[in-house]
């Protein structure tokens, strides 16, 4: 889990074993299968190298009304230009590790308070002490996606 987590632009989709990319690596990618530089690909764009070299850091993306026209010099369709996945940025990823820690520790106070009770190793004070933890950072994750969605 923290495996698919921490990967960075690449998620592999099962069973077909196609990688999927952002925009701008599979621009990069195409025009590279074609043996252009970024100079090039501009030229024929009519953009400079350096929009181009944006366009490959997902810095920004091509124009709408230049999809097509880079679609055809990188010889793909449209669709398959514009499947790419879009770049998460950092701070989508460490709302979501933040939100997966307080889940993960609201489930491991109230296991462990059962399992401790269970085996007679845990007494009331620190059993009410550990459910109130959990239920914290549950709180905390419930409400901090309930902002979110409002």
């Amino acid at each position: 889990m923290f495996l698919q987590f921490f990967q960075l632009n690449l998620s592999i989709k099962k069973g077909k074993g196609l990688i999927m990319k952002s925009i701008g690596e599979t621009i990069a990618s195409l025009r590279k299968q074609k043996g252009m530089t970024q100079n090039e690909l501009a030229e024929k764009m009519n953009v400079t190298d350096k929009a181009v070299s944006k366009w490959e850091r997902d810095l920004s993306c091509p124009d709408i009304n230049t999809i097509s026209k880079l679609a055809d010099i990188l010889d793909v369709s449209v669709e398959e230009l514009l499947k790419a996945k879009k770049k998460e940025d950092s701070n989508t990823k460490m709302k979501d590790l933040i939100n997966l820690i307080f889940k993960a520790i609201a489930l491991a106070m109230g296991i462990a308070v059962v399992v401790l009770n269970i085996l007679n190793q845990i007494d009331i004070k620190s059993s009410i002490i550990m459910l109130g933890i959990g239920i914290t950072c549950m709180a905390i994750y419930l409400l901090g996606n309930k902002e979110t969605t409002n």
